[in-house]
């Protein structure tokens, strides 16, 4: 007979209990077999079945009645239990007893085994801080509803957690069930480091089947640790690039520490004087020059601690306004030097060029004028930029006044033109000075002229008259101011009128013959007509005395003269009426 025999909840159990009778010739002829039952730790047992030869009886009101089945055989017999509960753990006692053949009597260890449900682990949802001094609760675990008793085994990484005095401990609850089950509840305490952030926990249970142990694991968990801040970090968020007076500026202040602490800014410059911040934003408007330093960042969780802090220099990049030597305006003579200068303070390199009008002049700080013109008056600018930093640029002006005596535009200081007599001419002066200069005319050979047009600037006078040229004139411009005179003469020629006679042309004359003959043909016609229609009327007598004759010389050749007008631009054809009388003669053509 077994000693033990092992199976699963709810499982049926088959217990043999085996015999024999030697030294016997043949089988007793009455053999009587009991079941017994014995609780664990209880002296007292409890007969469950009998049987002799002739009869079999499962006993009444017991655990058992209705769930047990004996069967025998000449080696033994065997009791079958159905459906295995928890209370079923016990000791069965087989006893055989043959009479004068013998007795023998064994018992059997039946285990019964219920695996728990899976493991649930659950964290501690608020953080836990380092510094506790002694081990912090972590986590729990429990596993239900398991028989035997099972074990829960903590992990750290996948690495198996043993209690240590002041590091790690565990805490087991055990619950019995009233239907027989253990539930295992196991507490979690444990001195957290700053690396335990990461770490992941887990616990594991391990129970008893028929045969073997077995194991089910829970899911991992991470636990949030609470540490200070050990290092800190400093820096320029915005704007990006180098900083310009005007801008805007976020300084972002980060550490270690967890939770995040807020941060306390100050100046090196001023260390007592905290700067009002959100958080871990420092913000710094419309900074200026004065704003270049070091700032600072110090979390407000590092009391007790060595001096934790974050640092990081500001500079704040500058232009001043251009500043330009001679300033404003300045006055030169004409023929003279003069070197400007225009100077920006800044921060960082500078490139300065000079303009005029729109086109470059110069490159650098200063500006040579030499040996000045008239051409040399006018706005120089100034301007003044940063290359690494192209936002930042000024600029400045200067106004150049070149003084002198009046300079009349033109080469030639006399001018010599011709125009016919009887037109008009327009003659321009024009002068360039400072202070602008003054026109005046003096006309010789002509009464009738006048000024047409006259306008001045800063450094130029322009006049224009009107002369009718009769006779040969001379006209004389005089552009004066308080530096000197200049003159300009103009002399004119007066060409007088052309008139010339065209000579007669014979090809000429017939086409104008044949045009005369044809319209007194025509005006004949119309002449016939209307006294024909008069006549019809009744309007004229017929009589010889009211007859009126009309008659037309014949035209000659000789009868028609042509004189020919000479235009000094154009030559006009006209045709003279035709002379009645006497034949001219060549001479008076």
């Amino acid at each position: 007979m077994n000693d033990n025999l092992e199976v699963y909840l709810f499982d049926s159990a088959e217990i043999p209990c085996r015999y024999s009778f030697t030294g016997l010739d043949k089988e007793p002829s009455f053999v009587m077999i009991q079941w017994f039952v014995r609780a664990a730790g209880n002296g007292s047992r409890m007969r469950i079945f009998y049987s002799d030869a002739s009869q079999q009886i499962v006993d009444n009101n017991t655990d058992y009645s209705g769930r047990i089945e004996v069967t025998s055989d000449q080696r033994g017999t065997t009791l079958l239990v159905r459906n295995v509960q928890l209370s079923d753990e016990k000791e069965f006692f087989c006893q055989v007893n043959g009479l004068a053949a013998g007795y023998a009597e064994r018992k059997t260890h039946l285990r019964v085994f219920a695996p728990p449900e899976a493991p649930v682990i659950e964290g501690i949802p608020s953080g836990i801080s380092v510094t506790n001094t002694m081990p912090s609760k972590v986590a729990s675990c429990e596993a239900r509803n398991g028989f035997p008793k099972p074990n829960i085994t903590w992990y750290r990484n996948d690495e198996p957690l043993i209690p240590a005095a002041g590091q790690v401990n565990m805490i087991i609850l055990v619950t019995r069930e009233y239907r027989g089950f253990y539930s295992v509840q196991s507490t979690l305490e444990y001195k957290l480091a700053k690396e335990d952030k990461d770490s992941r926990f887990s616990c594991e249970v391990s129970f008893s089947v028929p045969g073997a142990v077995r194991t089910m694991a829970s899911h991992s968990i991470n636990v949030t640790v609470h540490y200070p801040t050990t290092m800190v970090e400093l820096w320029k968020e915005l704007p990006q690039g180098l900083v310009k007076e005007g801008d805007t500026v976020e300084l972002r202040c980060q550490g270690d520490g967890n939770p995040p602490p807020p941060f306390i800014f100050s100046k090196e410059q001023e260390p007592d004087v905290e700067l009002e911040s959100g958080g871990d934003v420092l913000v710094l408007p419309s900074v200026s020059r004065k704003d270049s330093g070091v700032y600072q960042c110090r979390p407000l969780d590092s009391a007790g601690q060595a001096e934790v802090k974050g640092e990081v220099q500001l500079t704040v990049h500058y232009l001043d306004p251009a500043v330009v030597v001679p300033k404003d305006s300045e006055v030169m003579l004409k023929g003279e030097n003069l070197v400007a200068s225009c100077n920006a303070l800044s921060s960082l390199k500078t490139v300065t060029v000079w303009y005029k009008d729109g086109k470059q002049v110069g490159h650098g700080n200063t500006l040579h004028l030499d040996d000045a013109t008239y051409e040399t008056s006018g706005e120089y600018i100034c301007e003044v930029t940063v290359p690494s930093l192209p936002s930042l640029h000024t600029s400045g002006s200067v106004h150049i006044i070149v003084q002198g005596g009046p300079q009349v535009v033109g080469v030639e200081e006399e001018v010599q033109l011709e125009e016919v007599a009887g037109r008009t001419v327009n003659l321009s002066c024009e002068a360039r000075g400072h202070p602008p200069p003054s026109i005046s005319w003096n006309i010789v050979g002509s009464q009738n002229w006048q000024e047409v047009m006259s306008k001045a600037n800063d450094h130029m006078t322009h006049s224009m008259v009107s002369i009718k040229v009769n006779s040969d004139v001379t006209a004389v411009c005089n552009a004066s101011n308080d530096m000197g005179t200049e003159v300009k003469v103009f002399s004119i020629k007066a060409i007088p009128r052309v008139t010339r006679t065209a000579p007669f042309s014979p090809v000429e004359g017939s086409g104008v013959i044949i045009v005369v003959i044809i319209l007194c043909l025509l005006l004949l016609a119309f002449l016939g007509s209307i006294l024909y229609f008069l006549h019809k009327k009744g309007k004229i007598p017929c009589g010889r005395s009211g007859k009126q004759e009309i008659t037309k010389e014949k035209p000659t050749k000789d009868d028609i003269v042509v004189e020919m007008k000479n235009n000094p631009k154009n030559e006009d054809a006209v045709l003279l009426k035709a002379v009645n009388g006497e034949k001219k003669g060549p001479n008076d053509q």
